[in-house]
């Protein structure tokens, strides 16, 4: 039954693997990361650039659909805009040829004067309402950036722990920052352009027909040679702002991991190294915007070119009739002006397309990120945990079987059944399975066969909040926040007051040591914790799992980071901390063990001895070698 049940979890990293490899490793297998992995298959790319076409439409329709109204009224301003624009050039015609006649003729200049008056009120309609589309469009834009930061940070938070093993920091940092910068750009200083341009060049083409098909037909003879040049630009261009993408993307990683284990690197002399390959990454960089640079360089002058070409073949051609009487001056004045305004918005063509380009890289990223769908995912009908006054935290593993990605078994059939209240403590080799059983009940991976239970449900039945509630897991390195010790106690509880959280460190033992802080409670502990101590890291990490007050406590190698007298206060803190609740406790340093009212031993996925350490230790048999062989390290 519960071996159907979702996927086969993801692989978890392996020596080399991103998620928790240190800076060394980190810098030595960068040229993969941030590329998207596409298929060897024949038609396997093109299917994949379909693919992440279709996503990115669906992510940008996603976003633009709460502001119908908005993009309505964006809709009306640029067309008026671009309608006053238009008019400008088709009056200076109509004052060349029937303003300035009149006046020669001493009748007067009135219609000279309303001609001036309607290029008046034209520019100033143009300027009203190209000011209003560029104020809504800034807003419009602006809380379309909001809306998509939050998704890409809500989405991070569900994707499960797997996702994140193998997905670097900062590549994480590269999709919320560079990413959506790239957007930010494209909706900030190009949108309008580019639809200001559109307008004016469908609009200018059907004014230049109007005014003089002859004129028209040599204006638009360039126009093939311009298709061509855009449609090479298009698909060098597509290329380049994603290699460009995926290059600021390395160069983020490697910097966010080196800087993030910058004692690794120094302790390990990794500095020379680590610059080595920053220096090669940030040169490829630099050549994937050398790239896309030279196409602008090659794009913009040759349009210009085009333009000013046609011009000088217009002012040829209409000069000659002009002379011949066929065309009036007025005529091919405005025709000039229509040419100059169909050839200037290629330049803002090309310059956004700049920006649509990288924007649109961007976004095939933050749409194949969000459309990740989690490994351990909600379940569509939530089962509520048993409510009553009776003990609750019993575990229970059913045929469980396990194993990474495609990778041997982990787990071969487990049955374990852990009574509400009770202390185990599960040792064993290295490999063992130990802390995929922890994980398997914190329910970072679903099993690929039989169940985990808590209190009798399912955990694939629980919603993520009352698992969360319930189970909660203590590793070595307990990550404390930038923020107040306070802040750090309450974390699991954000509205616990200020006297719970004194409680729950005094319960703990901590209580002494954050009074002896300079800010007590207010402390700021500084980043990850590096104001403080191991030992005081896993004090104010004890306070927190106290306040929480979960049903099951995941404690896995808690101490063994730690020295010994830092030990001790830590164990008097956990026999606090484990009183009337369910607890697992993984250690290597057999000292922690000692606590434990039950001892699992655990060798190749299997438990090969179970019941309680003094009757283990008389049996003699592998938990007893293993206390040995303990006993002999420390002596």
């Amino acid at each position: 039954m519960s071996a159907s049940r979702g996927p086969a979890p993801a692989s978890p990293p392996g020596p080399g693997a991103t998620g928790t490899r240190g800076p060394s490793a980190a810098a030595d297998g960068w040229r993969g990361v941030a590329a998207e992995q596409e298929p060897d298959e024949p038609g396997g790319r093109a299917a994949l650039l379909l693919d992440r076409a279709g996503r990115s439409r669906r992510l940008l329709g996603s976003l633009l659909r709460p502001h119908p109204a908005p993009i309505a009224l964006l809709v009306v301003l640029i067309v008026v805009s671009g309608a006053a624009g238009l008019a400008i050039p088709y009056l200076v015609k109509v004052g060349i040829d029937t303003g300035i006649p009149p006046l020669v003729a001493g009748r007067g200049p009135g219609t000279l004067l309303l001609v001036v008056g309607g290029v008046l009120g034209a520019a100033l309609l143009q300027g009203i309402t190209r000011q209003a589309f560029l104020r809504l469009s800034g807003r419009v834009g602006q809380d379309i950036l909001l809306e998509l930061r939050r998704r890409v940070f809500t989405h991070f938070q569900r994707l499960s722990l797997s996702f994140h093993e193998r997905y670097t920091s900062g590549r994480v940092i590269a999709r919320l920052t560079s990413d959506v910068e790239a957007i930010s750009e494209m909706l900030g200083s190009g949108f309008d352009r580019v639809v200001t341009a559109v307008l004016t060049l469908a609009g200018t083409a059907a004014m230049l027909l109007v005014l003089d098909a002859r004129l028209a037909l040599v204006a638009l003879l360039p126009l093939p040679v311009l298709v061509l040049l855009t449609l090479w630009f298009r698909r060098e261009s597509t290329i380049a702002y994603r290699r460009t993408r995926e290059a600021v993307a390395l160069v983020i990683v490697h910097f966010v991991e080196s800087m993030t284990g910058i004692r690794a690197v120094q302790a390990f002399r990794r500095e020379d190294r680590n610059q080595e390959i920053f220096a090669r990454l940030n040169a490829d960089y630099r050549d994937a915007n050398r790239r896309s640079m030279h196409l602008n360089a090659l794009y913009m002058p040759g349009t210009k070119l085009i333009g000013n070409v046609t011009v000088a073949l217009v002012l040829l051609y209409g000069g000659w009739l002009a002379l011949r009487g066929t065309v009036t001056v007025g005529v091919l004045a405005a025709f000039l002006l229509y040419l100059r305004q169909f050839y200037e918005p290629m330049q803002d063509l090309s310059q956004f397309y700049t920006s649509v380009q990288s924007a649109g890289a961007a976004l095939e990223k933050l749409a194949g990120v969000l459309e990740e769908r989690p490994a351990v995912a909600e379940p569509a009908r939530p089962v509520p945990l048993p409510a009553g006054p009776g003990p609750r935290g019993a575990v229970r593993f059913e045929g469980v079987e396990f194993r990474y990605g495609d990778g041997p078994p982990v787990l071969h059939r487990l049955d374990l059944a852990i009574p509400a209240g009770q202390t185990v403590a599960v040792v064993g080799p290295t490999g063992a399975g130990k802390t995929t059983i922890a994980k398997l009940i914190a329910r970072f991976y679903d099993p690929v066969a039989g169940r985990v239970l808590l209190d009798g449900v399912d955990l694939r039945d629980l919603d993520e909040a009352t698992l969360r509630r319930n189970v909660v897991m203590v590793t070595q390195e307990n990550f404390l926040f930038s923020g107040t010790v306070a802040d750090n106690i309450r974390f699991g509880r954000p509205d616990a007051t200020m006297a719970e959280v004194v409680a729950a460190a005094k319960a703990i033992g901590a209580h002494e040591f954050i009074a002896a802080l300079p800010d007590g409670y207010h402390t700021r502990v500084g980043k990850r914790g590096g104001r403080m101590s191991a030992g005081q890291r896993q004090l104010v990490a004890f306070a927190r799992v106290f306040l929480a007050d979960p049903a099951v406590l995941i404690l896995d190698e808690a101490t063994s980071s730690l020295d010994v007298p830092s030990e001790r206060l830590v164990q008097r803190a956990m026999a606090t901390v484990l009183a009337g609740r369910t607890a697992l406790i993984i250690a290597h340093r057999l000292s922690t063990v000692e606590i434990a009212q039950r001892v699992l031993v655990v060798e190749d996925g299997r438990i090969v001895e179970d019941g309680p350490p003094d009757r283990l230790i008389a049996a003699a048999g592998r938990f007893a070698a293993l206390r040995r062989a303990w006993l002999d390290s420390i002596a």
